[in-house]
Order: C-alpha cells, then structure tokens, then sequence
C-alpha cells in the first residue's frame, strides 16, 4: 500500500485536457481531477491525496470519494504539504509516488525516498483503458489480424493471399 500525492493545482495547470476547464471554470477542473482519481484508484489500496494552494487560516482538509483533499492555509504552500506528507508516510513505513512537474517538490520528495513522475505520467495512467479492457482490445485485434478481418488492412495491397499462421489443410495423399 502507498500513499499517491497529487500536486493539483500543477496538473490542471500543465496538461491540455484540463487547461480549457481553467479557463472557464476552475473548481470543474477540480472536481474532475477528483473524479478521475476516483475511477482509477478506487480498487486499490492506495491513499490518494491530492493538495491544493489555499488562502484559509488553517489547512482544510476534506474527503470526497475516497481522495483526500487538502487546502494549504494563507502562509504555506502545496509542495510544502507534500513534503510533510511524504516524510509522514515513510516514517509510517508507506511508499510514495508523487505527481508533479515543480522541480522543487520533486526533489524535496525523491529526497525522502518517494517515487516522483510527472503530471504527464499521471494524465495517461488517467486515460488509459483497465488492464482487463487492454488485454481484451489486444486480443481482439490479434484475432482480427489473425482472420483477415483487420479493417486497415486492405487485400489490394497484398502479394498473396493473407493466411492465417494456425492449422494447414492436409493433402489427402489417396486420390
């Protein structure tokens, strides 16, 4: 079991999917990265936290959909709330992975034994299919090659004829 921080604001900051939501709507941003957090991680083990810059006296700290959400208060900031969180856990004996391109909070977790990636590792373990989904589309498109049935394939565009590399047909040596 590992704890996942989530450095927020830096990830809706630095891909595309989200840079159009910013515009319009910050706290959607939010709401989806939550959201997809949600979905990728809800079958696993792992604490997810995701950390906000905050203007509050206090550190607010909320849970939504099994991800821990936290504002830094007015004088402290996000990568400073994942610094504490990542010595907490590995004095707690957990593994950290930590996503964010602030080179700063990179460091400052790779310092104590955390796995820092980038937002953009994070933006397609996002978008990826399930693993049973990808084994499925692998498997159907192998059968689809394997049968002549892969629809970018064209026939014209072969020398022979394609044929499958499973069982011959057995020349009867009778006739």
């Amino acid at each position: 079991m590992s704890d996942i921080l989530v450095d927020g604001y830096n990830v809706i900051k630095n891909n595309a999917m989200f840079q159009a939501m910013e515009i319009k709507d910050f706290s959607y941003a939010r709401v989806l990265l939550v959201k997809q957090l949600h979905n990728k991680y809800r079958q696993t083990g792992h604490h997810v936290i995701v950390v906000f810059d905050g203007d509050g006296t206090r550190e607010q700290v909320s849970h939504q959909e099994h991800i821990r959400i936290i504002y830094s208060r007015h004088d402290e900031t996000a990568d400073s709330v994942i610094g504490r969180l990542a010595v907490e856990a590995r004095r707690d004996g957990r593994d950290v992975v930590m996503y964010s391109d602030d080179e700063e909070v990179r460091h400052s977790v790779s310092k104590q034994g955390g796995n820092p990636l980038s937002t953009h590792e994070l933006t397609r373990k996002l978008n990826a299919p399930p693993h049973d989904v990808a084994i499925r589309s692998a498997h159907r498109q192998t059968a689809r090659r394997m049968y002549g049935l892969d629809p970018s394939r064209k026939a014209e565009d072969e020398d022979e004829p394609y044929r499958s590399p499973g069982k011959r047909k057995k020349k009867h040596r009778y006739r």
